[in-house]
């Protein structure tokens, strides 16, 4: 792997695309009044990579609505930490004409003596980083955000921030960021893909509803794909009557503990309303079967034997909610989500949609989302649903390496109130 240092020395002052200037190449012209101006501050630019995802967004739009959008805002410069062999991060500078600076902060002034951007993508996920002993990847996202904010400070001026997925890997660093985005008194939209996605069928949950308990089944890892499963379980949770209140204990769970947890039948004997999960595992479109046979209801059985590595996340809500959140990998290769309302009869479930690769235009829906708070100055939805989030996944993930032992969260107690408006991808 190349280091940045190593890259940032071999180029020639030419390739940087006159760095001091921001040129925007085959970008619209940077110039005309009503374009913002963008630096995105990222681990590494490659195929697949999170920056592939996002960045790529501005600098050749996007679909949405039944049209190709171009947004207008211009990427003037890129902050990037790593370069693997197959970087793309050079091969983007050189076509769409935005230098690549040493530090956060040249990107950020764009090479000059003060603040020249007028928005900040943050992407701290993918590269080479440590993973702790709890396996959280210890990605920089904090570092990069104080960074960009110590920039803020020293010019005196903020402007709105994105930041991929969770805040951080550590809860104290997260509520430092939020903290200090209300400080500076600038726009900080955080998350992932999922709570914006496209959903079958088109539904929210109610606003206002009465929830007794929720289920997301999903697929991926610790530390990864269970934030977006969390984030799948919150956009939901949050709408219920008397908004978000924070949450009071979690346990994770993992192997033979999340088998036992399952025949236990309902959440006081340790497991989950069975409802939920057939409601889930009815909406999934990826639901394992066994060779040659049709779409058939699998078997505890046969859950058991496909799923190799179960992992459970039980969260007990301050208001008394309780939500689980399921990784099953060999039982289904997507997200769903179902809830028990008060006073209704059968479950409310649907699938959050993800799209396949290469187009992946969730996270096109996702970049629609930053937009909207680069342009406007408003963000769609509180940071406090991805700070909630981050301290779920915290949490969780040292009950699993703690022996699946129940921790109560005093510290989560994250109050919120959304809109009734939906936010989601809608056709």
């Amino acid at each position: 792997m190349l280091t940045r240092r190593t890259f940032l020395s071999a180029v020639s002052a030419g390739s940087m695309l006159g760095a001091g200037a921001g040129r925007v190449g085959a970008q619209q012209a940077a110039d005309a009044p009503d374009r913002k101006r963008m630096a995105v501050v990222t681990t590494e630019w490659r195929y697949h990579s999170h920056a592939w995802h996002m960045a790529e967004r501005f600098l050749h739009g996007y679909p949405i609505a039944g049209r190709w959008h171009r947004p207008p805002i211009d990427v003037v410069s890129v902050y990037v930490d790593q370069f693997p062999e197959n970087d793309l991060s050079r091969q983007r500078s050189e076509e769409f004409g935005f230098p690549i600076f040493p530090t956060i902060a040249e990107a950020l002034r764009v090479g000059g003596d003060e603040l020249a951007v007028d928005a900040v993508l943050i992407i701290g996920e993918h590269g080479n980083y440590h993973r702790n002993e709890y396996g959280q990847t210890q990605y920089p996202r904090y570092e990069f955000f104080k960074a960009v904010t110590d920039v803020f400070r020293q010019d005196g001026r903020p402007v709105p921030v994105f930041n991929d997925k969770h805040l951080s890997w550590r809860w104290d660093w997260a509520r430092e960021m939020v903290d200090i985005s209300r400080e500076l008194d600038f726009p900080f939209l955080a998350g992932s893909s999922l709570p914006v996605t496209w959903r079958m069928p088109s539904i929210d949950l109610p606003y206002g509803a009465e929830v007794e308990e929720m289920l997301c089944v999903a697929m991926g890892g610790v530390d990864s794909y269970d934030f977006h499963a969390l984030e799948t379980i919150q956009c939901m949770a949050e709408r219920r009557r008397g908004g978000e209140t924070g949450v009071a204990a979690v346990q994770g769970l993992r192997g033979e503990a999340v088998w036992d947890a399952m025949h236990g039948g309902d959440w006081a004997s340790g497991g989950w309303d069975p409802r939920l999960f057939e409601a889930c595992l009815s909406r999934s479109h990826t639901l394992a079967q066994p060779d040659t046979f049709s779409h058939r209801y699998p078997t505890p059985e046969q859950i058991q034997a496909w799923v190799k590595d179960p992992v459970a996340y039980r969260i007990e809500y301050r208001d008394g909610t309780r939500a689980t959140m399921l990784l099953m990998n060999g039982l289904v290769g997507d997200f769903t989500f179902a809830a028990r309302l008060k006073g209704q009869p059968d479950p409310l479930s649907t699938l959050f949609h993800l799209p396949p690769n290469p187009n992946v235009v969730y996270s096109a829906a996702l970049m629609s989302q930053a937009e909207e708070t680069f342009l406007t100055g408003q963000t769609p939805y509180p940071i406090e649903r991805t700070l909630l989030t981050t301290g779920l996944v915290e949490s969780c993930v040292r009950s699993l390496g703690e022996g699946s032992q129940r921790a109560e969260t005093p510290h989560l107690d994250v109050s919120y109130q959304v809109s009734p408006a939906s936010t989601f991808a809608q056709s």
